[in-house]
């Protein structure tokens, strides 16, 4: 069951803290169209396909509405969301059957079931924006809102890229500048501690992608197993880390466990190859919706071991690459060669071998804990995560996955 709680400033969202932006209004029917028909209907003369069945619901479709196959109920559900601005609340789990038969108990998972299933709120005719209607065409697969999303001042933002937006738990940007020191040096624990918000922060956002929590739990811990290390070097670049070998030494603890100086060596060029990899990501100038897309299309790998439904992951990536492509194409037209630039970051990113991360970032905190619990840790558990490995010097400073908006 669901409530409705209050209006979308803007946005709707397939999760309550979060929004999916939206450029609706109340349409009053285009020129020609019988019984001012929405720009959402897609249903041409001859699109009526009786055999489809609602993508939404299961009941039988009367046509393509906003994007998808759906049936005259959950289009008009769906229509009448978007032209109210409603927002809804779950009363349960937020994993209420959708079906033909119980479509109408829960709004909430009901929309996000339409989200889901990629309708969209803008039609193939008109393209409406905050109470006024453009006579602009949409051209074909076209779902790209026409204002700046609030989230980074950036145009160009599909509903695909504003449901991974959307999902990052709090501002990664500000981390570095809050754990930086007075001479620009990152003590020890600040180091430890921002290590650990990033890794909260890569597994929290996993957790609020609304596709990611659909998967069975072993294929999400096996995702997130194979694609830790890069989604942290990528939160790394994104929140401008400050790297310098001094303070990464200490915080490994090889004061602790004395290495011979071949292996010291060795173990700085680790250090240099990490940096050279944040350092090629910041000189490209990666935006927040690229970090976005990097960050799924990383994720969602086939490469990870025993996964149940290979070709459903293989299409999220291929959906995150396209909205990446559509992004890049229309946000920076002048860079013709920038999509190809990012994509080429990615198999770079795992030259950083996950043991040196560990080593660098984590042995202080966690030992010998193997980072694989301490991801399955983090999906088990609910809204708040607290550190358990801290050693016992720190354990009167545990850290949440709860954002302080005043600094760590």
């Amino acid at each position: 069951m669901a409530m409705v709680v209050n209006q979308w400033p803007e946005n709707i969202s397939a999760d309550p803290g979060s929004q999916l932006q939206i450029c609706g209004q109340e349409p009053g029917g285009a020129p020609g169209t019988p019984n001012g028909s929405t720009p959402g209907n897609d249903a041409l003369s001859g699109d009526k396909i009786p055999n489809v069945d609602c993508m939404v619901c299961g009941d039988k479709s009367s046509g393509k509405h906003y994007g998808q196959f759906t049936c005259e109920g959950c289009k008009s559900f769906f229509k009448r969301s978007v032209r109210r601005n409603l927002s809804y609340t779950c009363r349960g789990n937020r994993d209420c059957p959708i079906d033909q038969h119980h479509r109408n108990q829960c709004q909430y998972c009901r929309l996000k079931k339409c989200l889901k299933v990629g309708m969209r709120r803008e039609g193939k005719t008109i393209a409406v924006q905050r109470g006024r209607t453009s006579n602009s065409q949409s051209s074909p697969g076209q779902y790209l809102t026409n204002g700046t999303d609030p989230y980074n001042g950036q145009p160009y933002l599909s509903g695909f890229i504003s449901l991974l937006l959307r999902a990052e738990p709090y501002p990664t940007s500000r981390y570095g500048a809050q754990c930086m020191q007075g001479n620009n040096l990152m003590g020890i624990e600040n180091i430890c501690e921002l290590a650990a918000r990033l890794l909260f922060s890569a597994v929290e956002w996993a957790k609020n992608i609304p596709f990611f929590p659909d998967l069975q739990l072993m294929d999400q811990v096996a995702l997130l197993r194979m694609s830790w290390s890069e989604l942290f070097v990528l939160n790394a670049a994104q929140c401008s880390m400050p790297l310098h070998v001094a303070p990464l030494l200490a915080a490994a603890g090889l004061h602790a466990s004395p290495m011979s100086a071949e292996r010291v060596v060795a173990f700085m060029d680790h250090i240099r190859v990490f940096q050279e990899q944040v350092e090629k990501l910041k000189a490209l100038q990666v935006d927040t919706a690229e970090y976005s897309c990097l960050k799924s299309i990383v994720l969602f790998t086939s490469d990870a071991m025993g996964l149940s439904d290979v070709s459903h992951v293989e299409s999220i990536q291929e959906k995150s690459q396209c909205a990446l492509e559509e992004y890049v194409r229309n946000q920076y037209p002048s860079q013709p060669n920038r999509f190809g630039r990012l994509l080429l970051r990615l198999p770079s990113l795992r030259i950083v071998s996950s043991p040196v991360i560990e080593q660098l970032f984590f042995v202080r905190l966690v030992g010998k804990t193997p980072i694989e619990t301490l991801l399955r840790d983090m999906l088990l558990s609910g809204s708040s995560y607290n550190w358990p490995y801290m050693p016992t010097v720190q354990r009167d400073r545990p850290i949440s996955l709860h954002y302080n908006e005043n600094g760590p």
